[in-house]
């Protein structure tokens, strides 16, 4: 990187730890705000949500709507945190979001519709990532329904780390969560101050929260697409060389932890999927490095709530993409199955344009609300 280049960095390198704050800041009003609410709101929010398949649904349609798992994520560990939804009926959500998150880069490889040659490699690369994520939830869910072993053992886990769950006591506040607590108590007292009730103070903190958790994950992955975009072209050409497998793995995590986006780092890769310059194998491992590392941002989200149960809650995210990859990677006859389901629906996309539209309205809109409306 030259000196110029490096000078214009700076700045946006201290705008995104300054957006990571916002963030952070976003969850625990997200909290706040729900505690404030009552637990008849809350009654009425997750109605008809406590069935895992509900739950699946529900984190389906929300990653989709707002384009980001990561916004889904985060609001998951904000309401598990505020004890507003248990972790046992978060976990099937979380999955859904894994599911939901693989939309953005089907449609980014719907502008090679017109390049049938370029579409079928395009379309098969993006939806690798699907496919992986709908057998891993196939394998996952039923065994969590069965036992809850993700759940309790993301408890456990948490418990141990950060104090009791049930009973809810912390340990005391870090200099991290003090700061972060700054900006939503001064604005709790604000609303007091002007003679608002609960409820308005409530309502104002939910809508701060999700203002600011949705700008700052935006504003960071578009900052952090132009730091670094290219490099990581650059990266994924490099690791070309060394035969993919783990160092891929290793590298999509390191990129989507970088950017905050697993998105970002599978889009980039169906670019280079469609010219022939990535082989979808290649191109596999560096997508599950990406599952694994969007993980992270539910961590960070869990930094801001008080009860443990929000650090469980992320636990469970890193846990489920973990054992995914753990599950279906290592063996070579399960390895391939999310390729070749990818390969085979690419050839039908090819065929036949419609399916497209069939597969992505249906598959990731009109299904899920199905499946909500019947399970509701």
């Amino acid at each position: 990187m030259s000196e110029a280049q490096s000078g214009r960095s700076w700045p946006r390198a201290m705008l995104v730890v300054g957006l990571l704050y916002l963030f952070l800041v976003g969850v625990k009003a997200l909290e706040t705000g729900i505690g404030l609410a009552g637990e008849g709101l809350t009654e009425r929010l997750f109605e008809g949500v406590d069935h895992p398949l509900a739950g699946l649904c529900v984190g389906v349609l929300a990653t989709v709507l707002v384009q980001s798992s990561s916004v889904t994520t985060a609001t998951i560990v904000g309401l598990v945190g505020a004890g507003s939804i248990s972790v046992e009926a978060a976990v099937p959500m979380v999955m859904g979001a894994n599911i939901g998150t693989t939309v953005t880069n089907t449609l980014a490889s719907l502008g090679y519709l017109r390049r049938s040659a370029e579409f079928a490699r395009a379309f098969a690369g993006a939806t690798m990532h699907d496919f992986f994520n709908l057998a891993a939830v196939a394998i996952l869910l039923p065994i969590e329904i069965a036992t809850g072993f993700i759940g309790r053992f993301s408890t456990e886990a948490a418990s141990w780390l950060r104090g009791s769950v049930a009973t809810g006591i912390d340990r005391p506040d870090s200099p991290i969560k003090a700061i972060i607590k700054l900006p939503v108590e001064g604005l709790e007292n604000l609303v007091d101050a002007l003679g608002g009730s609960a409820h308005v103070a409530s309502a104002v903190m939910l809508i701060v929260a999700l203002g600011a958790i949705f700008t700052a994950l935006t504003l960071i992955t578009r900052n952090m697409r132009s730091l670094l975009v290219g490099r990581i072209e650059r990266s994924v050409n490099r690791m070309l060389g060394r035969g993919g497998g783990i160092p891929a793995m290793a590298l999509g995590l390191i990129i989507t932890v970088a950017v905050q986006s697993s998105s970002i780092t599978t889009s980039v890769m169906v670019p280079l999927i469609a010219a022939g310059v990535l082989s979808l194998r290649n191109a596999y491992p560096v997508t599950l490095g990406a599952n694994l590392g969007t993980t992270v941002t539910a961590l960070l989200a869990s930094l801001a709530t008080d009860l443990p149960a929000g650090l469980a809650i992320a636990l469970a995210h890193t846990m489920f993409n973990l054992i995914g990859i753990l599950l279906l990677y290592p063996v070579p006859a399960l390895r391939g199955v999310p390729l070749r389901m990818a390969e085979a629906l690419a050839r039908l996309a090819t065929v036949r344009k419609s399916i497209v539209l069939v597969y992505v309205v249906g598959g990731f809109v009109v299904i899920p609300l199905i499946g909500l409306l019947v399970l509701q």
